[in-house]
């Protein structure tokens, strides 16, 4: 089987921080499959910005390497990349010293057909700045659309400024912040999932399901990235990526695929979500950081160890796990257990959905007990789902029970290549559909739950539980699913 492309419009793709890590590994070679596949062609344009003073030529082989180094070779077309490569032009830009940056109006076009978008792959501080740019060059039109990319504030109150900072510019629906975890085509497949089949919304509410875990675990450290001690768990996959899964398991059906229907259906389950305050914090919360592994056969520096000098001691996390409650009809009493951590046992992002088990078994002298149903929507890596279901073994010999899945593996049931999530997410943009992009309102909402658990491990005076590197996290992250007779599903799709 394979998916049918849809050609997006002619378009003006301005990248600020063209020379950056992210544009590198992410953007050229996600633009690069589009265009490979026929979504868009030479009547667009893509146009690398930043300080640097490179040539057009320079930026062109930058884009070459980035081709050569992040796209698998089976999908490397010399001849695509040529033809691909001839529609990138580059332009030095300064926001901070106009005077001394290149003519970047003179590289977009006029025509008001074609669209006009700009990347901000920089840090937050520059949002504004760029945005006054544009509006002083008499770059910015009402149809234009901007994308920024996370961290988008340290709190609600950073938040909200770099928020204000480019909407003195930009309006609200010209706004789109990308979180790449929404453009994954399983996190789609689970919109899908939910509300184009009639299995499972008659069961997808409290009296049916007894607990809901979310995991995005990662083997790699923190490495020496200055960005993450400032950040730790909490800010860089809580507040937003793990948040935002959480809201589409929860959400209430939207009255269409809107992209504000769907948007205000998730604000409403963060505004919901039962605060975690004060003495809640140290009961519900858990928080740690890996220490390193040495032996004969495996050395695993420790996050300490990673730090420079200045920064030893620091008491950043590089695990939470914590658990959620939402206050409404359909969720009242099913808590949702979220873990996040650097240096696990394994990469992998998950979700389980654990239904209740069966109120009355009459396989009393059966060999093995029933187990509840379970729902795995694996993530990445190996995407795909798989329903935990009983069934008896094969056989002679009396009855055997044991749990198998019905498995649906992308890989397998598709037989194509799944494109990545900002190849998805770069053509939303110029569609203008902002379904996958996060409201302003989302973002604050999802500040102000974190904000107080934050604040109470600021204020108290024991350190992140210590945990090896490789492992899944602490003990008390296994305590705090214990305590309530349950216990971290760590299976597999593979």
């Amino acid at each position: 089987m394979s998916s049918r492309i849809i050609p997006v419009p002619a378009f003006d793709y301005v990248v600020f921080g063209a020379t950056g890590d992210l544009t590198k590994r992410k953007l050229i070679p996600a633009l690069y499959h589009r265009f490979k596949d026929g979504q868009f062609d030479e009547t667009s344009r893509i146009i690398g910005a930043s300080r640097s003073k490179l040539s057009e030529a320079d930026f062109q082989k930058t884009a070459r390497e980035a081709i050569a180094q992040f796209v698998e070779k089976e999908y490397q077309d010399q001849a695509v990349i040529d033809r691909f490569v001839n529609i990138i032009t580059y332009v030095p830009v300064d926001a901070s010293k106009p005077e001394d940056s290149g003519d970047l109006g003179a590289a977009l076009r006029t025509d008001p057909k074609i669209v006009r978008a700009f990347y901000l792959a920089v840090a937050p501080d520059l949002f504004e700045p760029i945005a006054e740019y544009l509006h002083k060059k008499k770059l910015y039109r009402r149809d234009a659309r901007v994308v920024i990319e996370k961290p988008l504030g340290h709190d609600l109150n950073s938040s909200k400024a770099i928020n204000d900072g480019v909407s003195k510019i930009f309006q609200e629906d010209q706004v789109y912040r990308i979180d790449h975890y929404l453009g994954k085509e399983t996190v789609q497949n689970l919109l899908a999932l939910r509300f184009a089949n009639t299995l499972f919304e008659p069961v997808w509410n409290s009296a049916h399901i007894d607990h809901v875990q979310l995991t995005v675990a990662e083997s790699v450290g923190a490495g020496t990235r200055g960005y993450y001690d400032e950040s730790g768990a909490l800010r860089d996959m809580i507040q937003n990526h793990m948040l935002q899964l959480l809201c589409l398991v929860a959400m209430e059906p939207p009255a269409s695929d809107d992209a504000n229907a769907l948007r205000d259906e998730k604000l409403k389950v963060l505004r919901a979500l039962r605060r975690i305050t004060n003495g809640d914090v140290a009961k519900t919360t858990v928080r740690g950081q890996y220490r390193g592994v040495k032996s004969e056969t495996v050395s695993v520096a420790g996050y300490q160890d990673e730090l420079p000098e200045e920064k030893k001691g620091s008491r950043t996390e590089t695990f939470v796990a914590l658990k959620a409650e939402i206050e409404n009809w359909r969720w009242s009493g099913v808590p949702f257990y979220l873990r996040t951590g650097k240096r696990m046992a394994e990469r992998v992002s998950e979700i389980c959905i654990q239904f209740k088990p069966i109120p009355h078994s009459i396989f009393d002298h059966a060999e093995g007990a029933p187990k509840p149903n379970k729902l795995i929507i694996r993530l990445q890596p190996n995407e795909g789902v798989k329903l935990m279901m009983m069934n008896k073994d094969p056989g002679p010999g009396g009855m055997r029970l044991r749990d198998v899945a019905l498995n649906l593996t992308f890989a397998e049931a598709f037989n194509e290549r799944t494109p990545e999530a900002y190849e998805r997410l770069l053509m939303d943009v110029v569609r203008g559909s902002q379904t996958l992009f996060m409201r302003r309102d989302e973002l604050e909402a999802a500040w102000a739950w974190v904000d107080p658990i934050r604040e109470a491990w600021d204020r108290s005076t024991e350190p992140p539980q210590s945990y090896t590197a490789g492992t899944w996290g602490p003990s008390g992250a296994v305590a705090l699913i214990e305590r309530d007779g349950r216990s971290w599903y760590e299976g597999s799709l593979s």
